[in-house]
């Protein structure tokens, strides 16, 4: 894999040569593949684990896959390989959301600062990750403004938030902008900026050839337009929580800087664990508390995150009216609704997946229903008697005709 030249200067002096050469050393491995259980459904996921505590389950060839905690996320669990995700109906239930194990850190962000119930907006969510994240540590209360500019991206984001089974949810799809010019107010916003991408090199090679220095210019510029709209929509005392997925201070420290002294922010430590081997500021005399997951020195892709307080005495906002006049709100096309439950197997669970009409038993109670899987409900279909029409979104079905065994399940429940 060649990495731009201008990168590998910039980055080297940066992180030093022995710190970087450990992260040209982490593409000589597979990227880590790391799973974030829903609780709503899974619990606290005990159940992985045998009578001899080692967290195993079924896949592929009956050979047992081994869990391993990501350990700043209680509901996040390493894979030994990358699995076919695509053939799991539990993954399409929305029983778990595959996700990069240094994005999981914003589950301990929150369990660290929100305490109870706040208003949250996530300005720039797709695919929802840190969203799903969120809505599993909100205290009961908290409503969460699920955002994305991008309208094919909003509709990922609908499918992921939806499958997730969230309440006190809304997506929307708007710029940043928008929702300073609408008044809306939170106490906490997430801007996960768009970014050059340094951090996820390994894990996607396509990001190495549209990086360029004109790249990192032009996105450390558009991130502060963000926040700077972001800003104006933050209580007094609420939070306000930064990060990339990129290496470089101009896109990391120095806009922290930029956001602390254009608005006096405070900066918030956040606790953590050495053997976590999370890396602090890489700019020479910056003392400000942030976080930095390196490839190769942390068991992640790259992130960088800070937490910055606005000044100010909170009031909690959760429970009153927020103004979203005059912002596009989206909404789900599926419901479960209150309607029968059809057990499926796992042949015709793929097949409801890919959306094709169904055969059920000649009990099944006719109009809507919602099939399941495990007892995890998949969506919902009409059942006409002879057949069931097949109501699951299309732009969600599978597309490939492959027919796996159902050994390809990821958990074993």
């Amino acid at each position: 894999m060649q990495l731009p030249e201008d990168f590998i200067r910039e980055t080297r002096l940066l992180m030093g040569e022995a710190r970087f050469n450990s992260y040209l050393e982490a593409f000589q491995e597979e990227a880590p593949v790391s799973i974030r259980l829903n609780p709503q459904t899974l619990g606290d996921g005990s159940f992985l684990f045998d009578n001899d505590s080692t967290p195993t389950s079924q896949t592929k060839k009956n050979r047992p896959q081994v869990f391993e905690h990501v350990p700043w996320c209680r509901e996040g669990y390493y894979l030994e390989g990358r699995p076919q995700f695509t053939f799991d109906p539990l993954f399409h239930a929305g029983c778990y959301y595959v996700q990069e194990a240094a994005s999981m850190f914003i589950t301990h962000v929150l369990r660290q600062f929100v305490k109870e119930p706040v208003a949250m907006l996530d300005l720039c969510a797709a695919p929802g990750g840190k969203s799903t994240a969120a809505l599993t540590v909100l205290p009961e209360g908290s409503t969460l403004v699920s955002n994305e500019p991008i309208p094919t991206r909003a509709q990922i984001l609908i499918e992921n938030i939806t499958k997730w089974g969230a309440k006190n949810c809304i997506v929307t799809n708007n710029y940043p902008r928008d929702f300073r010019k609408a008044k809306a107010k939170f106490d906490l916003i997430l801007c996960d900026v768009p970014c050059s991408g340094e951090g996820m090199f390994r894990k996607d090679p396509a990001t190495i050839s549209e990086w360029s220095l004109q790249n990192v210019e032009k996105c450390w510029r558009l991130q502060r337009e963000i926040v700077a709209d972001a800003w104006d929509c933050l209580n007094p005392g609420g939070i306000l929580i930064y990060s990339t997925c990129t290496f470089n201070t101009k896109e990391n420290e120095e806009n922290v800087r930029w956001i602390m002294e254009e608005y006096d922010a405070e900066a918030l430590t956040i606790p953590t664990e050495l053997s976590w081997h999370i890396t602090g500021s890489l700019l020479e005399g910056f003392d400000t508390p942030v976080y930095r997951f390196i490839p190769g020195v942390t068991r992640s892709e790259g992130l960088f995150m800070a937490v910055l307080q606005k000044k100010g005495d909170f009031a909690n906002h959760a429970n009153k009216a927020n103004s979203l006049k005059g912002l596009k709100i989206l909404s789900s096309d599926l419901s479960d609704g209150d309607y029968p439950q059809v057990a499926l197997t796992y042949t015709d669970a793929l097949s409801y997946l890919r959306g094709e009409a169904l055969v059920l038993p000649s009990d099944t109670p006719r109009g809507h229903i919602t099939v399941t899987y495990k007892g995890f409900p998949l969506g919902p279909a009409k059942n006409i008697g002879n057949r069931a029409n097949n109501l699951y979104p299309k732009p969600w079905r599978i597309k490939t005709t492959h027919l796996p065994t159902e050994e390809t399940i990821i958990i074993n429940i």
